[in-house]
């Protein structure tokens, strides 16, 4: 055999070598299982059922078998393929405050179609929970409404009261807890209003309360400001035994400006303090004479 049949056969040899190569990499690019190919999509972190408030622990990115299917939210990726985080929570925000409106399991998807939002027509009815209702209240700009407080966040419901008509001082202003753990709906967004500046009440918050809590909640409005504290979700749950809240106001003290600012007892005007002395009577004789005691 001569060399230019030998080169000639390694030739036909290393050929069929690629092509057969090829084809056994065809089917994996085709069913999308080579690296960077696959989507990665928004899932339940764990199951959930219907009403619940989504926050960022209770979704996760999960890879999908493909492309993302119709309304499923897709990770964000850079043109080279890498996640972008800037993206990433942006997109994963999309789903915060939003409702449920049936139960899903741990990593089932969360598509946009499987929420309602803040806003929409019909996010009230999704969230509450039976006989609850829902009541917008202005809150003062200090305490958790300031920035730390989200849907789906258990609070108290503070009073604080001025007097005037000359009070004393350490009686002149009160605070007091008038309803407990109550959920929060929704947030009012800064954005929304002209200038994106808040009102004179700080920001609204929407709370899901009872008949009765409602009723007290209108009356504090009337009364002064209201500010919320937010519970720890341990003791949200440890507490109250239903979604719903309660209220409690047996052997909570209110707390005045005395309690506070214990000066505030010793900041009034003086007073001068007379003391009467008291008068004897002397008798001599027939005669009786009153003497005042020096």
């Amino acid at each position: 055999m001569t060399a230019k049949m030998i080169l000639t056969l390694l030739f036909f040899v290393s050929l069929c070598v690629v092509v057969i190569l090829a084809i056994r990499a065809l089917p994996q690019r085709l069913n999308g299982d080579t690296p960077g190919t696959r989507e990665e999509i928004l899932v339940a972190a764990t199951a959930l059922q219907i009403g619940t408030l989504l926050r960022a622990k209770d979704v996760t990115w999960q890879q999908s078998g493909g492309s993302a299917g119709l309304g499923e939210i897709a990770r964000p990726r850079t043109a080279a393929g890498i996640p972008n985080l800037e993206l990433d929570q942006q997109a994963r925000a999309e789903v915060y405050g939003a409702a449920l409106r049936s139960s899903v399991t741990a990593g089932e998807p969360v598509s946009r179609g499987a929420i309602v939002k803040p806003g929409d027509r019909d996010f009230l009815q999704v969230v509450l929970s039976p006989q609850a209702r829902a009541i917008a209240i202005p809150v003062t700009t200090g305490g958790a409404s300031t920035g730390i407080l989200y849907p789906g966040d258990r609070v108290d419901v503070i009073l604080t009261q001025t007097f005037k008509n000359d009070p004393p001082l350490a009686r002149r202003s009160v605070g007091e807890t008038v309803v407990e753990n109550l959920r929060v709906l929704a947030i009012d967004a800064l954005e929304s209003r002209p200038n994106g500046t808040a009102n004179g009440f700080g920001r609204t918050v929407t709370l899901e309360v009872t008949p009765e809590q409602a009723e007290r909640v209108n009356v504090a409005t009337e009364l002064g400001k209201l500010s919320l504290t937010l519970r720890s979700v341990s003791a949200a749950h440890m507490v109250v035994p239903s979604p719903v809240g309660f209220t409690k106001t047996a052997g909570i003290k209110p707390i005045w400006a005395g309690d506070v600012s214990p000066a505030l007892g010793d900041a009034g005007p003086t007073k001068t303090v007379i003391v009467e002395q008291p008068i004897v009577e002397v008798i001599h004789g027939s005669k009786t004479v009153s003497v005042k005691l020096q």
